[in-house]
């Protein structure tokens, strides 16, 4: 009885009652979880910033797309991962549910040994490739290689809190996010402040954080009960469930890298104005990610949602589920995008002393985090589709929208003399969400016709 009140404290019903009300208590711990998170990044920024110099900023800002672009692959196939494990939750398949979860969690491992051989290998190349100035290059190799070794770690956690989202379980990523947080900022004081390690110090704290977050999700998961209680002797790749998620995971994935490809693209073009705007980048960059992650709560919680009243054959709900979702990514992204310009001056100043690096920071907030509500809508129309088993769409529709439109944007505006600004780099964001946006609708109103004449 205490084990199914457990189950009932952390699990949430998806398929009956308020969607309004669920959603928020799905988003309200993820939003808190995320932003817990970029915290304790921002510490790393911060302390870099402040006690190492900009350099040190701007080698470990500049990395930040990097990141994103070789990671994001495999971070998609935990979406499908999340969206598997949300059907088989919602029908009530419990043989099919414990093979995914299974299959989910080794998968996770794989993924991130490979990240590693490939961070490590190809670090200062794809660096110089780049365009990364060359003060920065070195500390920004450096940086990279100790991070990577921390990409098992992540990827396992990745998945297995991909496991948890799917059946309403945010709450408890969150506290393992605080516990292993706690633990970075307090190795970034102590590696960078005392023994002076630069970014090699905050690399290290991060990593060994990443190992904390992984091994409290695991434990988690094998004190579970029923079908998604993690057996270690049983972890094996279940051919059909491992198809199943690349099937909804890889074009989810292929997505995530054609957008951080577009801002490798821009990283370079800003890397070409010099190191002040590299710094005033990576700083503005790392304020728009609190904004970024609270909307992507939205979009997650859209994915479950859909995902689990999909398995129920709760059809009718998946249409109230996204325009729910799109009314509290509105919400949340205008209020927090214009607070981030209005309090810009004095948040850029928590990351760095040098009023060049603010200003140049501004001059990308005042663009992009004014418009990241855009972002967001566009977002929450992806979990949609995706939550309804539509993956291959969105990704050819961002790999037009973002990738190719931002592209086509530097290679042609950026170029013109009078257009040669960073502002101007920095305004492709804005335009490519509105057109991908009003595209994912289409879609989504064409894939849910559709879905109603396979199942009548």
């Amino acid at each position: 009885m205490n084990e199914q009140k457990r189950k009932t404290k952390y699990e949430i019903d998806m398929v009956n009652g308020s969607i309004l009300k669920k959603m928020l208590l799905f988003t309200l711990p993820l939003m808190c979880s995320s932003i817990l998170q970029l915290l304790f990044n921002a510490a790393d920024i911060i302390v870099v910033g402040k006690f190492a110099g900009d350099n040190a900023l701007a080698a470990v800002g500049s990395n930040t797309a990097l990141i994103n672009l070789l990671v994001n692959l495999f971070v998609g196939l935990s979406v499908g991962a999340n969206v598997l494990v949300a059907h088989y939750f919602g029908a009530k398949q419990s043989k099919e549910l414990k093979q995914t979860v299974h299959t989910s969690i080794l998968l996770g491992v794989y993924s991130g040994l490979i990240l590693t051989i490939i961070g490590m290998a190809g670090a200062r190349v794809i660096l110089e490739m780049m365009m990364t100035p060359g003060g920065v290059l070195p500390l920004a190799v450096i940086y990279l290689r100790i991070y990577f070794l921390g990409m098992p770690a992540m990827m396992v956690y990745n998945f297995g809190s991909a496991v948890l989202r799917s059946v309403g379980d945010t709450k408890r990523p969150l506290y393992y996010l605080f516990y292993a947080g706690i633990v970075n900022v307090i190795l970034n004081l102590l590696l960078v402040i005392v023994f002076k390690m630069s970014v090699a110090g905050v690399a290290i704290a991060t990593v060994i954080s990443q190992y904390i977050s992984a091994v409290l999700v695991v434990r988690c998961l094998m004190n579970e009960t029923g079908a998604i209680k993690l057996t270690l002797s049983e972890l094996h790749i279940d051919m059909d469930k491992f198809m199943r998620i690349l099937k909804i995971g890889l074009p989810a994935g292929f997505q995530g890298v054609i957008f951080a490809l577009s801002n490798v693209v821009i990283q370079s073009a800003v890397n070409s104005f010099g190191e002040v705007v590299v710094a005033g980048n990576s700083a503005a960059a790392n304020i728009e990610g609190f904004i970024y992650v609270s909307m992507n709560a939205v979009y997650q919680a859209t994915l479950s949602f859909t995902g689990q009243n999909l398995g129920a054959r709760q059809y009718k709900r998946i249409d109230q589920i996204v325009i729910t979702g799109e009314l509290l990514v509105i919400a949340v992204g205008a209020i927090l995008g214009m607070s981030a310009v209005y309090f810009g001056n004095h948040l850029l100043y928590i990351y760095t002393d040098n009023p060049a690096v603010v200003s140049s920071g501004m001059d990308r907030l005042w663009v992009i985090a004014f418009t990241y509500a855009l972002c967001g809508m566009m977002d929450v129309m992806v979990g949609g589709l995706r939550g309804i088993g539509y993956s291959i769409l969105p990704m050819i529709v961002s790999l037009l929208g973002a990738c190719v439109f931002r592209l086509i944007w530097l290679a042609t505006v950026f170029q013109m003399p009078e257009f040669h600004s960073i502002s101007v780099v920095y305004w492709s964001y804005p335009i490519s969400w509105i057109l991908t946006f009003l595209v994912h609708v289409i879609c989504f109103l064409w894939a849910r016709k559709h879905i109603k004449v396979q199942l009548a």
